[in-house]
C-alpha cells in the first residue's frame, strides 16, 4: 500500500510536470502492472481497486470506470506472471506495456459504454498510443527497482539452465 500512496502522491504533484506534449504518464497503472506481476493475481486485483479508485477522484469521468479497469488488469497482469516461465527482466516489462495500452483502451471503451467519454478514435490516437509509449519508457527504468521494492521475500530466486 505504501507503493501506491507514493505513487498517488507522485501522479498528482510529479507527473502533470513530465507531461510530453500533453500526454501524462500514469504512474498507478505501472505500481498495479507491477504488484500484480510481483505478488500474483489477487493483490494486483485488489491493488488495482484501490489505485483506480484513487484516479476516479481525481478526474471527471464516473466513479468506478479506473477501478474496474485497473482491477481486470492486475488480476490480469497477476494470471500472466503465474503462468509465464520466462526469466529476466524483458517479460515483465513486455507484460507492463501491453497491460498500460490494453488498460488505457478498456478505460475508453467503458467511458464510451456509459456515454461520458471524449471521441473514441481521436483519443486512441492521441493520448493512448502515446501514453503507452511513454510508459513503456518508464517501465523500463522503474520495474528493477519497483520489483525489488515490491517484492514480500527478499531473497532472490534464481534457477540455473539445463543445457
Amino acid at each position: 500500500m505504501g507503493a501506491l500512496a507514493a505513487a498517488f502522491v507522485l501522479q498528482v504533484m510529479l507527473a502533470p510536470h513530465l507531461a510530453i506534449f500533453g500526454v501524462v504518464p500514469n504512474l498507478l497503472l505501472l505500481v498495479v502492472i507491477t504488484l500484480a506481476f510481483v505478488e500474483g493475481p489477487s493483490a494486483g486485483a485488489i491493488a488495482g481497486f484501490g489505485a483506480g479508485l484513487l484516479l476516479d477522484l481525481l478526474g471527471t469521468a464516473p466513479v468506478g470506470a479506473w477501478a474496474l479497469v485497473l482491477a481486470v488488469t492486475g488480476y490480469t497482469g497477476g494470471m500472466l506472471q503465474e503462468n509465464l516461465f520466462a526469466e529476466g527482466w524483458l517479460a515483465p516489462v513486455t507484460v507492463a506495456v501491453i497491460a498500460g495500452l490494453v488498460a488505457d483502451t478498456f478505460y475508453l471503451i467503458v467511458l464510451a459504454v456509459v456515454g461520458a467519454g471524449p471521441e473514441f478514435w481521436a483519443s486512441l490516437v492521441q493520448v493512448v498510443l502515446p501514453r503507452a509509449v511513454y510508459n513503456a519508457m518508464l517501465v523500463l527504468l522503474a520495474y528493477p527497482w519497483l520489483a525489488r521494492f515490491l517484492r514480500s521475500d527478499r531473497t532472490m530466486k534464481s534457477f540455473k539452465r539445463v543445457a
